[in-house]
Order: structure tokens, then sequence, then C-alpha cells
């Protein structure tokens, strides 16, 4: 008779064609800051083995599908039975009002607003929501709600840890994402930020009333303007037209017992007096 040596081995998957399948082929999945941070948070809790299972599914491409919309993600594992199991990860948004917060906070530091509105994800963003009293990422496991439609009974069981794999990757190819999964998508909030920057500059002058509107002046704005007035100078008094002969040094020459410069002073009136 042949005893009982514990559980059955357990089956293997049926394997998919064009599933989703992990970039990384060994070693860590997660590339970047942000999602090496969400794996961090997730084998924090304890999940490193099952994770392990998990990444064997990911990288295997067992997962068919993978949606995030607000607060939950869902993915389609292909497991060991002919359905695909559905596995389930949601986060609690954050609220309209948190939302708020966090865009008047990002709007009004410069370097965030610029890397968020480039693409990318300021490193120390964490920091941001820290100071609203707000995390980013999960810290305990009661903030993420995981079940799947798998006969295991473990959270996570390897289809949702192969799903928290790709979440990670997606993660990578595109930071908005964490964003979305708490409530605020992409698009919405650059728009946001572009607004409350917009603002930050403050209302814009009013106009002098001296000035006319654009709408006054089309006809002559692209005229040169008007060469301003000459000032009016006072008109210099009248010289003496001698008054050069003053200036030189006395010459050395004289016309019988007169000095030169004094038979030229008849000369020098004569040719500015009227005729």
């Amino acid at each position: 008779m042949n005893s009982w040596r514990g559980f059955p081995p357990a089956a293997k998957p049926i394997r998919v064609e064009g599933g989703i399948k992990a970039r990384s082929k060994r070693g860590e999945i997660a590339q970047t800051w942000w999602s090496r941070r969400f794996i961090e948070v997730l084998e924090s809790f304890g999940m490193g083995g099952r994770l392990q299972r998990g990444k064997n599914y990911a990288r295997a491409g067992q997962v068919l599908s993978l949606t995030l919309s607000t607060n939950v993600v869902v993915g389609l594992v292909q497991g060991s039975r002919p359905q695909p199991y559905r596995a389930r990860i949601a986060i609690k948004s954050f609220t309209a009002t948190e939302w708020e917060r966090i865009e008047q906070e990002l709007a009004g530091q410069a370097l965030y607003a610029a890397k968020l509105l480039a693409g990318e994800m300021p490193t120390d963003i964490e920091r941001v929501f820290a100071g609203l009293g707000l995390q980013l990422f999960p810290t305990t496991m009661r903030e993420l709600t995981m079940d799947c439609s798998c006969p295991d009974w473990e959270i996570p069981c390897k289809h949702l840890a192969a799903t928290c794999y790709l979440l990670a990757e997606s993660f990578d190819e595109d930071p908005f994402q964490i964003l979305a999964w708490r409530g605020r998508g992409r698009e919405e909030l650059l728009d946001r930020l572009r607004a409350l920057r917009g603002s930050a500059s403050g209302p814009v002058a009013e106009e002098s009333d001296d000035v006319a509107p654009l709408s006054e002046c089309l006809e002559t704005f692209w005229a040169a303007p008007e060469a301003p007035a000459a000032a009016t100078m006072p008109e210099p008094e009248p010289t003496a037209p001698d008054a050069l002969l003053d200036e030189l040094d006395p010459l050395p020459v004289k016309v019988g017992a007169k000095n030169a410069v004094d038979l030229l002073r008849p000369a020098y009136r004569a040719m500015t007096s009227p005729e």
C-alpha cells in the first residue's frame, strides 16, 4: 500500500501563444526606480517565493492580457486549466480633494512640473505625497486588495504574482500608469499642471487708459512710428563778424604803420553785412 507522501505535484500550465512576455529574461524584471520600488514593496510583505513563481509565469508569456484602470489592474492568466484565471489587484485611489492638493504642490515646484510635463517621473516624488500625508506606493498589505479565480488559497498566488511583475514592467514603459492607478490619468494630470503653471504668474496687467486696444489700431500696427518732434533750441546770440580775428595770436605783420589784423577787420564786416 502506497503511503501518503504529501500534496500531489502541481499541474503544469498550458502553454499559450501570443501572451505578454516579460522583456527581462533573467535577474530583476523592474528597470526604473519606480517599478523597482513597487516590487520592493511587494517583496517586503513576505511574497518573495510566490513572486518568483509568478516571475516564471511572466517570462513564459502565460499572461494573456493586462488592463489598468482607476484603482484596479486585471490580468488574464493561463494556468493548468483550459479557462484562464482572472487576477485582480486593487488599490485605493486618491480622492478629488487629495488630487487637488497634489496637483497644487506639483505645479508649485518648477522641477517637478517640468519633469512630469517632459514625461519623466521625479526621483523624489514620493516626498511630495508624504508631505501631504499620502503614500504613492502601498505600505501594508491592507492597502491592496487581491483576488484570483484560481483554486489556490494563497494570496498572492502565482497568477497574481505574474500580474504584479508585468504591472511593474508597464510602470517602466509609462510611469504615469502609477498615477493612473491612483486615480489620475496622464492627460488629465498634465492639463491640470499646465493650467496651474499658467495661472501661477498672476493676472495679466491691466491696459493703460492711454493705450488703444489692438483691435482699434490694426491698420497702423505695422507702420513705422512717427519721428519725435525736434526740440526747440533758443536762437544763438549774433556774433561779431570779426570776432575770429580776436581769437588769433597777434600777427607780426604791419602794413605801413597799421597792424595787419586792423586792416582785415573792414573786410570781415563787409562779407557778412547785408547788401
